[in-house]
């Protein structure tokens, strides 16, 4: 059976620009002589839709699509397409995330999902009745069972201590299925790739079935969806991959492909962060309706990688930036953000901030001063940065990218309503320590980002001689207790008995904690690691900060 594998781009809620796509897709994988196309999870609605699903012409939208696509589909080829439908059962949610399977203008089969992921990002049990049985179908000699998304998760452990309860997977087998199609929505993380592969190797080693895993691609809001489809033998080797953050339709003879040699990963690990945040930032613009961006540059490494990715997604015609020095800004603050403008090719220009901090400290009165230089007056400076951004932002239509990393969001080692004031943080689930490896990789071939940005010791220059270093321990020693608590969730206990000390542990966790709130106001974040900042990690605000404590 020849069979077109989509990588689709969906827009969520735009049920009739989706549909058409999906309409032109079918025409190219007929004219490619497939039998069949299979779109991602959700490709009808987008995926998440989150609390869109609370309305009902939402997901009414959602059904009447589907029968537009089957009243207007193309002759001659059979759809797998993912969409919002409502529970036929009397007692449960009233929805179910399904798909469903057309052909020459009928609806031929139909699965909703079973495993409803709960962990990180995902709320689908909020929305969703899971599926009580799953059935197979029969098709180009070939009888398939369709295991949508998390349904190939069961052997995993997706978050710490979680089990399903059952095996979506193993019950098509069951009933004699040798071809499962997976259509997904699974958001990426560096190095999720790897674990997808691991999933199908199994699947095929202990069954003999092949696997058509069909993943989406695109940003939305602060998820990034980088594709990268797979089709395994029949012994689980990884024998096709779709293009990496792209859309595409590739056509595969899932015979043919028995006999090929395993296809490997090629993507390096800041190769694939860097595109992944590109089409974050590209899309999340798109998506909303906007075009350009502007930034603040400080001379340092984070707003230097965050330029270069906001010129990489939109084009140096849509990046423009703006250099705000006070009295306590470096020389090289100001040149050698020049020269990185220069070398990107971006628009720039300089408005000093020191005679509105003047009047700012001025109308405040005596208790604030420019010689006694304390939080309020730091805080002052980033914020009237914040409101030149802003300003701009509102007259011009341009949004305002943010450029603080993770390990500046964990501590609080950033200004509410000053660095934090934008539409998107590019970077905000990056290390201090990965942005430095990540500004290496940019500069492989061509040096874009100054090396003096690369070797200046890191600093806020709000007050003189500054270092953020004064109020930090190193970035090392501070990347590795953080990785530790955020992504693996240690407690300070086990923070320590791996090496660290223990004062420097505890005031660690307490900032996190004590800087919650902060996190809470903050634009959405890129997502790229395992647990990003948002969605993806809920604290509540009030409460004991109990993780720091060792006694």
């Amino acid at each position: 059976m020849k069979l077109a594998v989509t990588q689709m781009n969906p827009v969520i809620g735009d049920f009739a620009g989706n549909t058409a796509k999906m309409i032109d897709a079918m025409k190219q994988a007929i004219s490619n002589s497939a039998e069949m196309v299979v779109f991602p999870e959700f490709a009808l609605c987008g995926y998440p839709p989150m609390d869109l699903l609370d309305y009902d012409t939402f997901v009414e939208e959602s059904r009447r699509a589907i029968r537009t696509l089957q009243r207007s589909m193309p002759a001659g080829i059979a759809a797998v397409v993912g969409y919002v439908d409502r529970n036929p059962a009397p007692l449960g949610k009233a929805l179910t995330n399904s798909v469903a399977v057309l052909s020459e203008g009928e609806l031929i089969h139909t699965q909703a999902k079973t495993l409803l992921p709960t962990y990180d990002v995902f709320d689908e049990a909020r929305y969703f009745e899971p599926a009580t049985t799953r059935t197979v179908f029969e098709f180009g000699g070939r009888c398939i069972g369709i295991a949508i998304c998390e349904d190939l998760w069961w052997e995993t452990e997706p978050s710490p201590g979680t089990r399903y309860p059952l095996d979506p997977v193993r019950d098509l087998l069951d009933q004699g299925a040798d071809l499962i199609l997976a259509p997904s929505a699974s958001p990426y993380y560096a190095g999720k790739a790897s674990v997808r592969t691991a999933i199908l190797n199994q699947i095929g080693r202990s069954s003999g079935a092949q696997v058509v895993y069909v993943n989406m691609v695109g940003g939305n809001d602060n998820l990034i969806f980088d594709g990268r489809s797979m089709v395994s033998s029949s012994d689980g080797t990884v024998v096709y991959r779709g293009t990496a953050f792209e859309e595409s339709l590739k056509v595969v003879d899932l015979a043919a492909l028995e006999s090929q040699p395993a296809v490997h990963e090629e993507l390096e690990r800041y190769a694939e962060i860097e595109s992944a945040l590109c089409l974050g930032i590209r899309d999340y613009l798109r998506k909303t309706g906007f075009r350009k961006v502007h930034l603040g540059l400080s001379g340092g490494i984070d707003s230097a990688v965050v330029a270069y990715l906001a010129a990489k997604a939109v084009g140096i015609e849509n990046t423009h930036a703006f250099l705000m020095p006070s009295e306590y800004s470096s020389e090289g603050s100001i040149s050698d953000s020049e020269l990185l403008c220069k070398k990107l090719g971006i628009s720039y220009e300089t408005v000093a901030i020191q005679p509105v901090f003047s009047q700012f400290l001025t109308a405040l009165g005596p208790d604030y001063s420019d010689e006694n230089i304390g939080m309020a007056e730091e805080n002052i400076q980033a914020r009237i940065r914040g409101t030149l951004l802003m300003a701009h932002s509102n007259r011009t239509g341009s949004l305002v990218v943010t450029t603080g990393n993770k390990s500046e969001l964990a501590v609080g080692y950033c200004t509410l309503y000053g660095d934090m004031a934008g539409s998107l943080a590019v970077i905000g689930d990056l290390l201090k320590t990965e942005v430095y490896a990540l500004a290496a990789h940019i500069n492989r071939d061509e040096e874009l980002i100054p090396q003096a940005i690369l070797t200046k010791p890191p600093s806020a220059e709000l007050r003189p001689d500054q270092r953020d270093e004064d109020s930090l321990p190193p970035y090392e020693i501070l990347d590795e207790i953080l990785s530790r608590y955020l992504l693996r969730n240690l407690t300070a206990k086990q923070i320590v008995a791996e090496g660290f000390q223990e004062s420097t542990v505890a005031e660690i966790l307490k900032m996190v904690g004590q800087s919650e709130y902060k996190r809470r106001q903050a634009p959405p974040v890129l997502k790229v690691s395992t647990r990003a900042f948002g969605t993806g990690r809920r604290m509540p605000l009030a409460r004991t900060i109990y993780e720091h404590h060792l006694s």
